[in-house]
């Protein structure tokens, strides 16, 4: 079953676990939050699910619109935020203008892509963004690049200096890499970066 299709089987259940900004770390909220504040432009929420992420963007004054690939995600989403823009799209092929973007959240929106699949997707964020324009990617960290038996999709680990090493070779200035660690979760990860040039 392809990665849409998955979790357009399972988007209300996924909507009641985790589609309330509440169901976050308060680290994760405090780290978008901080990385958004030097975003001076559109935000695009990319993987943005039932719409948690770009609502809290949004109450936090951004200029924020969202991408999903699963239709059922990008409907749910619509309903709950109607004053937002959402749509349906893939991070390897964006409808969206070179440049047009200040800052892109990529938050576990790329843990489905196999490693090969990975740098089309970068360099699509690569494109859309500004000069300068601000990434942020969260993502389950491990001691290797491996794939494991995701709940919904099979998805992969990545060690962050092996991710940060993918966004280097892709335009990407890598500016912070944050871990986590707690019993009963997966080790989790994210980096912040800014487009080159």
């Amino acid at each position: 079953m392809s990665v849409d299709a998955a979790y357009g089987a399972r988007s209300a259940e996924y909507t009641s676990l985790f589609g309330d900004i509440s169901s976050t770390h308060p680290d994760d909220r405090a780290l978008v939050a901080e990385w958004a504040a030097q975003a001076t432009g559109p935000i695009l929420d990319l993987g943005c699910g039932p719409g948690q992420w770009t609502g809290f963007l949004h109450g936090i004054g951004a200029d924020v619109s969202g991408i999903d690939l699963t239709p059922e995600f990008v409907e749910i989403a619509r309903s709950r935020h109607p004053e937002l823009e959402f749509e349906v799209g893939d991070v390897r092929r964006l409808h969206r203008s070179d440049g047009s973007a200040a800052g892109v959240l990529a938050w576990y929106s790329l843990i489905h892509l196999a490693p090969d699949e990975l740098p089309q997707a970068l360099a699509e964020i690569h494109r859309v963004l500004r000069p300068g324009g601000a990434l942020l990617v969260g993502f389950f960290d491990g001691e290797d690049v491996e794939e494991f038996a995701h709940a919904v999709a099979p998805a992969w680990f990545w060690p962050p200096d092996r991710l940060a090493a993918e966004l280097e070779d892709r335009g990407f200035a890598v500016d912070r890499i944050t871990r986590r660690r707690e019993s009963g979760a997966r080790p989790h990860a994210a980096i912040t970066a800014h487009r080159n040039g």
